[in-house]
């Protein structure tokens, strides 16, 4: 498959980080073409695995999927950033609990799409999508009750996630919480997952879990909670 990262907005956007430019702008890529509905051209093998078939038909996602609120509701009229939103604000029921979203997103499809559609959806809780990466956030510091990172850490390595627990520690509120999932390589999906990603084109890093744990540690996250997926572990932490 063709790899072209010159596509997304980002090779040209000098304040972002250029050790990690490349790589946030394959992400995007990877993810614009999904949400464009362009085919992927993958090895019959590829095509063959169980987890493809799954995936292509829609049910694998919901399979998998980490819903942040079964560890932290949001409140009424709590502030909430949701990083890598993708076009969730489409799927989760945000306007039910009352609380302000906010985003910032990778791929300018889904920016472009959720700040069309989310006003219209609820125009006083939906404050809109920024474009940019995790690790670069366009937001105030002490602005936000409650920080949603979800469906993407496993594409970038540890190094990258230390700098992502920074400008996150710095956007929440003091009482803030930080809820985000991390792939866990021990489970049996983990593998042929990985794989079906990397030919989506984005690399999956399988960290081990007591390595993210010693990072979140060595960056004073205390993990207040932590629930167990299939193929994800969801993780609720204050700093």
């Amino acid at each position: 498959m063709s790899k072209k990262p010159s596509e997304t907005p980002y090779t040209s956007r000098n304040h972002y980080s250029d050790k990690w430019q490349e790589r946030v702008a394959q992400v995007a890529y990877r993810f614009n073409r999904e949400y464009q509905n362009q085919p992927f051209d993958l090895p019959t093998e590829v095509q063959e695995m169980p987890i493809f078939r799954e995936w292509i038909t829609g049910t694998l996602s919901g399979r998998i999927a980490s819903h942040f609120w079964e560890i932290a509701q949001p409140q009424k009229n709590q502030h909430c950033l949701d990083i890598g939103c993708g076009v969730s604000f489409l799927i989760y029921p945000w306007r039910d609990w009352q609380a302000f979203f906010y985003g910032q997103e990778v791929s300018n499809i889904a920016r472009d799409t959720l700040n069309a559609r989310g006003s219209q959806l609820n125009s006083k809780l939906f404050k809109g999508v920024e474009l940019g990466p995790a690790d670069h956030l366009n937001y105030s510091s002490d602005q936000f009750d409650l920080a949603i990172a979800t469906g993407f850490s496993y594409y970038f390595p540890l190094e990258y996630w230390n700098a992502v627990l920074l400008e996150v520690k710095r956007v929440l509120k003091p009482s803030g919480q930080f809820v985000f999932d991390i792939l866990n390589p021990e489970q049996p999906l983990a593998e042929d997952w990985a794989v079906l990603e990397t030919y989506l084109g984005a690399e999956v890093f399988l960290e081990p879990v007591a390595e993210w744990e010693k990072m979140l540690k060595a960056a004073g996250a205390k993990v207040v909670t932590r629930k167990s997926g299939e193929l994800f572990e969801l993780y609720k932490v204050r700093f």
